[in-house]
């Protein structure tokens, strides 16, 4: 008898009694079948050696740690779904978001009209073109260094003009 008809076997005679195992584990059903569905999957797709004897174990020991899988991802999920409940801040009008957006733009724009205009063209590029220094190195035929300096001289600009926009 080969492993995959040893899983098969296993499976047809103790499938309820690891979903009972899993759903006492969990709280809901579905994840319970999704769980006992990937630890079988799993053997199947097993390049190990599967006996008998070893196959309980084997069985348990994955549901277990896919429990705990599921419990690990389930956490961060819960933790931000409690962040957003509790401590999102108020609806502001999209009018209101659409007035805030033109302001940080027309400050950026400002900002960068003060900048020599190689400086500004860079950082243009680089925000707006979604460019990275290699390719705008490239494209305007100036040394790596020498844009990657520009973009962080406009940049610390932009910053410092933006600290003022409330």
């Amino acid at each position: 008898m080969n492993s995959q008809d040893t899983i098969t076997q296993y499976y047809q005679q103790h499938h309820g009694e690891l979903l009972n195992y899993v759903s006492s584990r969990l709280q809901g059903a579905t994840e319970a079948e999704d769980i006992v569905q990937d630890v079988f999957l799993r053997l199947l797709s097993s390049q190990q050696l599967i006996t008998t004897v070893t196959l309980p174990s084997l069985v348990y020991t994955m549901a277990r740690h896919l429990i705990c899988d599921y419990y690990r991802r389930r956490k961060p999920r819960k933790d931000y779904e409690y962040e957003l409940q509790y401590t999102a801040p108020t609806v502001v009008s999209c009018t209101e978001s659409l007035v805030a957006i033109h302001e940080v733009e027309r400050e950026v724009e400002q900002c960068l009209s003060r900048l020599p205009s190689i400086c500004s063209e860079i950082y243009h590029l680089h925000l707006y073109d979604n460019m990275q220094v290699s390719d705008i190195s490239q494209a305007l035929g100036q040394p790596y260094k020498t844009v990657e300096y520009r973009l962080g001289m406009a940049r610390k600009e932009v910053r410092k003009r933006l600290r003022n926009v409330s």
